[in-house]
């Protein structure tokens, strides 16, 4: 009988080899699943399932875990402002751990005890996938043949071609990875650190060139309304501002850093919502927020930044840290405006009842209210006291 073995399906290349690869040899019985956290519409869905169906599969299914991957990360990293090298918004690296998850469920009730990847041994994902099937369903076998192997895109192209497999090659030169959250893009461009990623690998292009007034409205830092519409659905919210934003090409980027295993990997990205409103927030937080606050918020949503993209989520002390940076959002609410450019924009301003740069507090460089010239020359002298003090026996 065939080995019954559950692979983790996008639809994209390596998996796609996977799939036919396995079903070419007989020795498993494949079922794919697409664990889709909001980059597929619903067209793109049963293409997904009719593809992998077409190259031999046994059953496919889509599982849609959007809202809860906004419940229980995403808002996290807005919390956060979370970009990893201030710059990548964790889109793929968070969203991994999730999909893994519902993976291994899917394994489980299907009595799989086989169960499969699609990453490569150079990056990042071998090691979410690995770690979260152990953790939750330790007693699959994992196979990996992209990674055992150590194949290469033009190899798996030229097997699909020479097994009966038409497809859009020219698209697989490019490994795109969709979500909610943000699009990574690798291709040959990203394996080398002089290059940049053409126009034509992005999947957002310019059509907007006309400046745009965007006004995001938040509530306990939570993104509620844009131009005024009010949204029940903070992911509905987060897709309306991944149309907006796109149309203007905006939230894209090059991101370089380290791996889990150590090497330093390159990925193109392009994150419309995410950015704009992680930076909305960012500045809303810079209002309403005290200093030490914006302080110990940023040490923390660095460590949980880096420990989300390391595979780490079910680290205990990520519940810990979700629960300061949830405590800390009592007062993020108001509005922020912002005017959008191609590739670029720009945050004007905000409005909140919390905002402590009011002016009844007193005007920046112009006039105080809550104290007197005489209280900051006394304040002044007792700050400075042991500095003199050290300063006085040299």
């Amino acid at each position: 009988m065939k080995k019954k073995i559950v692979l983790a399906y996008s639809g994209g290349l390596d998996t796609s080899y996977i799939v036919k690869k396995f079903s070419e040899e007989g020795k498993y019985e494949v079922h794919t699943v697409l664990v889709n956290t909001g980059g597929f519409s619903k067209e793109e869905l049963e293409a997904v399932s009719d593809k992998a169906l077409r190259l031999g599969a046994a059953s496919h299914k889509n599982i849609d875990i959007t809202d809860t991957y906004y419940k229980d990360c995403i808002r996290y990293m807005v919390y956060g402002n979370i970009l990893k090298n201030n710059a990548y918004p964790l889109s793929v690296s968070s969203e991994r751990t999730f999909q893994a998850i519902e993976i291994a469920k899917y394994a489980k009730s299907i009595g799989a005890k086989y169960i499969a990847h699609g990453s490569t041994g150079a990056g990042n994902d071998q090691v979410r996938f690995d770690l979260t099937f152990r953790l939750i369903i330790p007693e699959a076998e994992i196979i990996t043949p992209v990674r055992d192997e150590k194949l290469s895109r033009e190899y798996e192209i030229q097997y699909l071609k020479e097994n009966g497999v038409k497809d859009d090659w020219k698209k697989s030169e490019y490994s795109i990875n969709q979500g909610i959250w943000g699009t990574s893009i690798g291709g040959k461009e990203t394996l080398s650190s002089d290059k940049t990623l053409p126009e034509h690998a992005y999947l957002n292009q310019l059509q907007e060139n006309e400046p745009y007034k965007l006004n995001l409205s938040f509530k306990n830092g939570e993104l509620v309304s844009i131009n005024g519409n009010n949204y029940e659905n903070t992911v509905d919210a987060i897709q309306e501002l991944n149309e907006i934003g796109g149309k203007y090409a905006i939230g894209r980027g090059m991101h370089v850093g380290d791996t889990v295993i150590g090497s330093k990997g390159r990925v193109g990205f392009e994150a419309p919502a995410a950015v704009l409103i992680i930076e909305a927030h960012r500045m809303l937080e810079k209002h309403v927020l005290s200093k030490w606050q914006m302080y110990w918020k940023e040490q923390l949503a660095n460590w949980y930044g880096m420990l989300l993209h390391e595979a780490q989520y079910f680290e205990p002390v990520m519940r810990n840290i979700e629960k300061f940076l949830e405590d800390s959002q009592q007062r993020v609410t108001g509005e922020v405006f912002i005017t959008l450019y191609p590739y670029c924009f720009e945050i004007e301003g905000i409005k909140s009842d919390y905002d402590l740069a009011n002016a009844k507090f007193g005007s920046y460089g112009e006039e105080n209210t809550l104290w007197t010239g005489d209280d900051v020359k006394g304040f002044t002298k007792i700050l400075a006291n042991s500095m003199f003090m050290h300063r006085s026996l040299d």
